[in-house]
């Protein structure tokens, strides 16, 4: 079996400045929204979007990620947690991020910026939606560096099948769920979409494909991943995220199937 390699969550020091490899993840994911999106707003012209208009974008996606992603994680999965302890609310830097949550919160965001700018929701949201998976990615392998969202107990018999000490649990071998996410989640949810949004759709069918595309993989992925308390507990035959998964794939299809046709 595996062990994971257990490594140290900060990658170096700026004097006393502690960078740690959770904040180096997203650092990357915002990077490539970045260079994605002035690629994408040169090369498809039909969505009205300018280079410029990217960075503005990335500065209202990142603020309803972190706020949305951390009131997610607080209210979706640990709620006695961190009303306990409110001033951990704020510790971002130790992770802890619901992408559920941070969804809703980029949604907010891009719909208001639409509004200061002119543009429709879905207009925005179908411009941005193939810009998110390899964040996603990157927010997973971050997962995976400091330890956390560990698998199921796997078979030892399974070639990847991997110890997490941080578990507690007398060294049972697990399934090493953050990484099946990177690659599900992150990278094939990328090629899809990049694929798909790559000619002109409805409006509202790019998003529409994002939510479902995430919200199956991810249901899929929670039967390798250790659940999550949440707010149900463990008395339910689906996970927290499988629930909030479902709303994401009705949705999706309806946006899908019905989407105006775009000018």
């Amino acid at each position: 079996m595996l062990i994971h390699p257990q490594f140290d969550p900060v990658a170096f020091h700026l004097g006393p400045l502690a960078v740690r490899w959770y904040g180096i993840m997203y650092l990357i994911g915002f990077v490539a929204f970045l260079v994605l999106g002035k690629q994408r707003a040169k090369s498809q012209p039909w969505h009205g979007f300018t280079p410029e208009a990217v960075d503005d974008l990335l500065t209202w996606g990142v603020f309803g990620v972190i706020v949305g992603g951390r009131l997610g994680q607080v209210i979706f999965y640990e709620p006695g947690y961190y009303f306990s302890h409110p001033l951990e609310i704020v510790a971002v830097w130790k992770g802890g991020m619901s992408f559920h949550g941070g969804m809703l919160g980029v949604f907010v965001a891009l719909w208001l910026w639409g509004r200061k700018h002119g543009k429709s929701f879905f207009e925005v949201s179908d411009f941005v939606a193939p810009l998110v998976p390899l964040g996603l990615m990157a927010g997973r392998i971050g997962n995976f560096i400091n330890g956390e969202l560990w698998g199921r107990v796997a078979d030892a018999s399974l070639p990847w099948a991997m110890v997490f000490p941080q578990a507690n649990d007398g060294g049972l071998p697990r399934h090493p769920s953050p990484l099946y996410e990177a690659a599900g989640e992150g990278l094939l949810l990328f090629i899809v979409l990049w694929w798909y949004s790559s000619k002109q759709r409805r409006r509202a069918a790019v998003s529409g494909v994002f939510l479902i595309g995430y919200g199956v993989l991810r249901f899929l992925a929670e039967y390798f991943r250790e659940p999550d308390t949440g707010i149900f507990g463990f008395s339910y035959a689906m996970s927290m995220g499988q629930w909030l998964s479902l709303p994401m794939i009705a949705v999706g299809i309806v946006l899908l199937t019905r989407g105006n046709t775009q000018k």
